[in-house]
């Protein structure tokens, strides 16, 4: 059976809006995880709900990846927002 193609347009129900976001928030962190450990490379996802509420996935530690992506030395950055409180998704840490 065939899926339908997916019109890229913002989605006007606000309590489907919610269900989407959380489905594909779930499965976007899945992937990060799956290609971090099958490819052994350094994956980092950064997701702000329209509330604002982050939520992240790293395979290592994420300050020293936002280091090295920027191209500094580790030893000197300094993240503005290194006292932001991060949570990680509940649904895909209860998964794996």
């Amino acid at each position: 059976m065939k899926r339908g193609k997916v019109v890229m347009k913002r989605i006007e129900n606000a309590a489907s809006r919610l269900v989407s976001f959380s489905k594909r928030r779930s499965g976007l962190l899945k992937k990060a995880f799956e290609l971090s450990v099958l490819c052994d490379v350094e994956v980092a996802v950064i997701i702000f709900s329209q509330k604002g509420t982050l939520y992240e996935f790293s395979s290592s530690e994420m300050a020293l990846m936002l280091c090295f992506a920027a191209g500094t030395n580790p030893l000197r950055c300094i993240l503005p927002f290194s006292n932001m409180s991060i949570r990680v998704c509940k649904s895909f840490a209860a998964r794996n």
